[in-house]
């Protein structure tokens, strides 16, 4: 079963992550910010990380640049979730190893849809 790390400050957008992860057979796990992120990646790399871009204590795109530099932090699948239609914050977040990018408010299709594409169902 692949692993699942949802990075949102949002208790409810990561219970609500988690729960159509845990449908498409992922198991999953919680962080509320980038710095508990990178921590729970140094403990137990996940196979993809779905990851909010506005986040206190570490940006989604700082977290990016730190797990990147991690030992195996080139593995994980990082998905970077925004609500901002702003092509050079996107564009940043590719740059610093971002694989993909998903258009917040997401659901349980374009998660799905996003998945699919990058080849992790």
């Amino acid at each position: 079963m692949k692993h699942c790390l949802v990075v949102d400050d949002s208790r409810v957008i990561r219970k609500v992550a988690c729960r159509i992860l845990e449908g498409m057979h992922f198991q999953t796990e919680e962080a509320e910010d980038g710095a508990s992120a990178l921590e729970a990646c140094r403990h137990a790399m996940p196979d993809v990380i779905l990851l909010d871009a506005q986040m206190p204590n570490m940006p989604g795109v700082e977290f990016v640049r730190a797990l990147r530099r991690e030992q195996g932090g080139l593995r994980p699948r990082i998905i970077y979730c925004t609500t901002e239609h702003d092509l050079a914050q996107i564009n940043e977040a590719l740059n610093a190893g971002a694989n993909e990018y998903l258009m917040k408010p997401y659901d349980r299709e374009s998660i799905e849809a996003k998945f699919s594409e990058a080849g992790l169902t």
